[in-house]
């Protein structure tokens, strides 16, 4: 699931999660580092609502992917990327662990990234690298996977495989 920000990527990306069956699971990315971000945080697990199991994985996707055997939801790749970055970890090793968690997963997994290649030529390095980097990661998710889509303005466009039925 790629798309801006506020796309409503994260939405359609819990119905398709939810449709797999079993009792789905969040595996959440985001830090509080401020008021602003705790209040987003707190506004997607409300808008989740009960039934899912949340786990909190800033850095290690691969191990809480470990331990959740049915439908997963990683919200999101592109804080992921960010947290990788800044703790200066090496992004092509971590990427790898990864996808081979995500390809080792034995149920299914909607990624949720943002697409950041749309727009301005960011004036600084660390922005241009990360940039580059989440665009390398979209396109090595979006290979790997069986679905990917696109969304822009809440609708979602199907840019590889098919949508189950009943999810729009």
């Amino acid at each position: 699931m790629v798309g801006g920000a506020r796309s409503g990527k994260s939405r359609l990306a819990e119905r398709l999660v939810q449709a797999a069956g079993g009792v789905p699971a969040y595996i959440a990315t985001a830090e509080a580092w401020d008021d602003e971000m705790a209040a987003r945080i707190a506004r997607h697990r409300e808008d989740r609502g009960t039934g899912w199991t949340t786990v909190e994985a800033p850095r290690d996707l691969a191990g809480a992917l470990a331990g959740l055997p049915g439908p997963v939801l990683i919200d999101c790749a592109t804080l992921w990327l960010t947290n990788v970055m800044l703790a200066e970890a090496p992004v092509v090793d971590e990427v790898a662990v990864l996808l081979a968690a995500l390809a080792a997963h034995p149920g299914p997994v909607v990624v949720v990234s943002n697409e950041v290649g749309w727009g301005i030529v960011p004036e600084n390095a660390l922005a241009r690298a990360f940039r580059d980097e989440q665009g390398r990661l979209n396109q090595q998710i979006a290979s790997a996977a069986d679905l990917v889509v696109g969304v822009m303005a809440g609708l979602p466009m199907v840019l590889k495989g098919r949508m189950p039925g009943g999810v729009a």
